[in-house]
């Protein structure tokens, strides 16, 4: 039971290699047949958070959800896609074809591709690359791309308005995003998923570095285009977005897209912020990494549900704002003073997480006192502007 993942993987190697295959063609086989099941793991999980964000979302917000197509609307999901299928794929005129065709193919492969560096528990990682967080930034921009190839081949004007949102909110909010991810990489010096992961055995990340773990969250739901920050595609203002003029599947794969998205963000900050299948008796059993990685995973995936569904849609200037003048100052706070005391702490022997949990409050309560000091100077710039002008009566005549 020490590693039963390696075990596995040999028994079928050496039985592929009796039958009479060669160890190269072996190692091509397997690579393939792991990328195939870890996709279409992925892919499957989207029936289940589709049925499982309408339940919630419905709980949360004092509805039923789901309750007629099989036991607790279990088999609404399936019914709803077997719709989609059945339904036809129109290519509005003058569209560019391909780009409309290939743009939701994009999004789903882009997203399921950043789990081929996901660390699910010892020993069980598709690639263990060294810069497995620079491939997770580098792939998951591939969606953004499918979503502005979706938008600008559509033929519509609101299409359109949807993917130049894309750009400004999905690249504007990498900069926080990848200001923050670059906290983890300090703490576990390296850039491979997995070593994060084993970096986190004593401490996890989000201990020592809160406001990163904060800042990673809100600008990944950003990124995702989940509500408040739902722009893309905000029905009361553009329609549908980029995806207005699709139906059919293609129409339910950008959908699918969109669900794996939030849960690959869920899982995402699992391994970086919260020690990924680190837990008790991990050592010993290794298939418990597993459940402690999806437990953590579906935790945060409820708290992405919770802002959804109680959040209401911020504007597009609310949105700019926040990002320019909020959230990228904090992170760059963050990043330099989380830099300058680890090296400290580390070189003078203090404890390395009392000292960043520290800092990390000090700048909250710094950042409590200027949000409250810029709101009194709003407030007393609305009483001098909304002030009567008291009138000087007019002086008699002769």
């Amino acid at each position: 039971m020490n590693d039963p993942f390696t075990i596995i993987d040999q028994f079928i190697k050496n039985l592929l290699i009796g039958l009479g295959l060669e160890a190269v063609v072996t190692d091509i086989a397997l690579n393939i047949a792991g990328a195939v099941v870890l996709g279409g793991l992925v892919g499957a999980t989207a029936i289940v958070l589709v049925w499982a964000e309408r339940k919630l979302v419905a709980r949360i917000q004092d509805r039923l959800g789901p309750n007629r197509v099989g036991p607790y609307g279990m088999l609404q999901t399936i019914a709803d896609g077997l719709k989609l299928v059945t339904k036809e794929v129109l290519i509005p005129q003058g569209a560019d074809r391909w780009v409309f065709i290939l743009a939701p193919l994009i999004v789903v492969t882009g997203v399921i591709g950043i789990w081929a560096v996901m660390p699910l528990a010892p020993g069980l990682i598709g690639s263990d690359i060294n810069v497995g967080l620079l491939y997770v930034i580098a792939v998951g921009a591939i969606g953004t791309l499918g979503i502005m190839m979706a938008g600008m081949s559509s033929n519509n004007k609101y299409a359109m308005l949807g993917a130049f949102r894309t750009v400004a909110q999905m690249l504007s909010y990498t900069v926080p995003l990848m200001l923050a991810l670059l906290i983890p990489v300090m703490l576990a010096g390296s850039m491979g998923m997995s070593t994060i992961v084993e970096a986190q055995g004593s401490a996890w990340f989000i201990v020592l570095a809160p406001l990163a773990a904060i800042i990673f969250f809100t600008s990944s739901m950003a990124e995702v285009g989940r509500a408040p920050f739902d722009l893309l595609e905000a029905e009361s203002e553009i329609v549908a977005g980029f995806h207005i003029e699709y139906s059919g599947i293609a129409f339910g794969m950008f959908f699918v897209g969109e669900f794996i998205h939030a849960f690959t963000i869920a899982a995402l900050f699992s391994v970086i912020f919260l020690g990924g299948w680190q837990g008790p008796g991990v050592e010993s059993f290794p298939l418990l990494g597993l459940v402690y990685f999806i437990l953590k995973t579906w935790f945060i995936y409820f708290v992405v549900i919770w802002v959804r569904s109680t959040l209401p849609r911020i504007r597009i200037d609310q949105m700019n704002t926040f990002n320019w003048k909020f959230m990228t100052p904090l992170a760059l706070v963050v990043f330099m003073v989380t830099a300058i005391l680890d090296k400290l702490a580390v070189e003078a022997g203090f404890n390395r997480a009392a000292v960043l949990l520290a800092a990390n409050a000090i700048i909250v309560l710094g950042t409590v006192f200027l949000l409250r000091a810029h709101a009194a100077s709003l407030r007393r710039r609305l009483e001098v502007t909304d002030r009567p002008q008291v009138q000087q009566p007019e002086a008699a005549g002769d």
